[in-house]
C-alpha cells in the first residue's frame, strides 16, 4: 500500500494514507495526521503538532471525526497546563 491508495472502511490496513488524512495507529491508539511516508512507513504527527512517529501502513485505521476532535481537545488541554 502506498500514500495515495485513497480509502477504506476504517479497519486496520484500509485507512487512507494520503497526506493530511487523520488516522489511528492501532498499535497504541494514538491519533495522527499523515505527513508523508519514508521507507515503507507512514509518518504521523499529533493533531496539535509535535513530534512525528513512523507507523506501518497496515497498522493504521481511518480516524472518525469524533476521535479527531477528542484528540485535538486533549492536546489543547495538555498545552494549557504547561
Amino acid at each position: 500500500m502506498n500514500l495515495t491508495d485513497g480509502g477504506g472502511t476504517g479497519t486496520a490496513g484500509d485507512g487512507p494514507r494520503t497526506a493530511g488524512a487523520y488516522v489511528v495507529d492501532v498499535r497504541d491508539g494514538r491519533v495522527g495526521q499523515v505527513m508523508g511516508h519514508v521507507g515503507g512507513y507512514v509518518q504521523l504527527r499529533p493533531p496539535g503538532g509535535g513530534r512525528e512517529w513512523d507507523c506501518p501502513p497496515d497498522a493504521t485505521a481511518l480516524a472518525t471525526p469524533d476521535v479527531v476532535l477528542r484528540a485535538r481537545v486533549r492536546e489543547l488541554n495538555r498545552a494549557s497546563l504547561r
